[in-house]
């Protein structure tokens, strides 16, 4: 009798006490096994052929980073063909946390990178709250005035994005901007009139943010986007919409209506970039736009 070794093998992967899941080029995921059924509550219908980030998982590691968006080992492994091991955590379908041991490995053939297998152990017993950890990777990643992305997570971002960019060509744009004459808004109005317009401003940004994107404070008055696009003439129409929101955003103070504008630098992804150079070419342009009367946009 004839033998078939790949119902064999699906068999035992299928009978091991470790998740296992498979992901494509693209992250999308192939096959998941009955194990990662029973860890994460997901039937493999429920799963299979979403991509990662759409899979509801949500991956976070234990600095509270959201590993499906920035530093997703799995993407790496894809990039590089490299071995890795990590302590993660994941959605439960049912809402609280569970804390995993994974480990990652490419599939090659003929050379080539196909896709990457993880396999991955409960940790513990133990079950966290979601809220709890919620709260926690929001304190490491978000800004705690505007609750926008803060500068680590933009930092890590960019460097995912200009993975992105390196390995498959996927083109992005970098707009740096700064609130004009800010300090001088805070002598007059006050510190709390200015810290109102900050989260007023966030609350727009967060409500026209694309998928893909990601727009953050990267300190004081300054905000950083990182913008997928699919060709470099989409960048400055971008950095203007955002210059246009800002400009519409406003604040009640004292029966005022205040307002402010922005100045905007922005740049495409270039071959040999990396994240300190394109960061800094951002902001070269947007301190030529307040050179030349601000509240304006200026690309290379």
């Amino acid at each position: 009798m004839a033998v078939n070794l790949d119902e064999i093998y699906i068999s035992i992967i299928n009978n091991m006490q470790d998740g296992a899941y498979f992901v494509d080029r693209n992250r999308r995921i192939m096959f998941w096994n009955k194990a990662a059924e029973r860890i994460t509550g997901y039937s493999a219908d429920e799963i299979i052929g979403k991509d990662c980030p759409g899979s509801g998982l949500n991956h976070i590691d234990e600095e509270g980073k959201p590993l499906c968006q920035v530093g997703c080992p799995l993407f790496a492994t894809n990039v590089d063909g490299k071995h890795r091991q990590e302590r993660v955590f994941v959605r439960h379908k049912d809402g609280y946390r569970v804390p995993l041991q994974v480990n990652i490995f490419p599939i090659v053939r003929n050379g080539e990178i196909l896709g990457s297998i993880e396999l991955f152990t409960q940790d513990s017993p133990t079950k966290y709250e979601d809220n709890l950890i919620e709260h926690l990777s929001g304190i490491a990643m978000h800004d705690a005035l505007t609750g926008l992305p803060n500068r680590r997570y933009l930092e890590s971002f960019l460097g995912y994005k200009l993975t992105q960019f390196e390995r498959f060509g996927k083109l992005f744009a970098v707009m740096f901007a700064d609130i004009d004459n800010f300090s001088d808004f805070n002598n007059t109005y006050g510190h709390e009139a200015g810290d109102g317009v900050l989260g007023n401003i966030a609350k727009t940004l967060t409500k026209n943010m694309r998928k893909d994107d990601l727009v953050g404070r990267w300190g004081g008055e300054e905000f950083v986007g990182i913008y997928t696009i699919g060709a470099a003439y989409e960048a400055p129409i971008i950095a203007d919409k955002f210059r246009m929101m800002v400009g519409h955003t406003e604040i009640d103070h004292e029966g005022d209506a205040l307002k402010i504008s922005v100045s905007v630098g922005v740049t495409v992804a270039k071959t040999g970039d990396n994240a300190e150079s394109i960061i800094e070419r951002a902001d070269r342009l947007m301190y030529r736009s307040k050179q030349e009367g601000k509240n304006r946009v200026t690309a290379d």
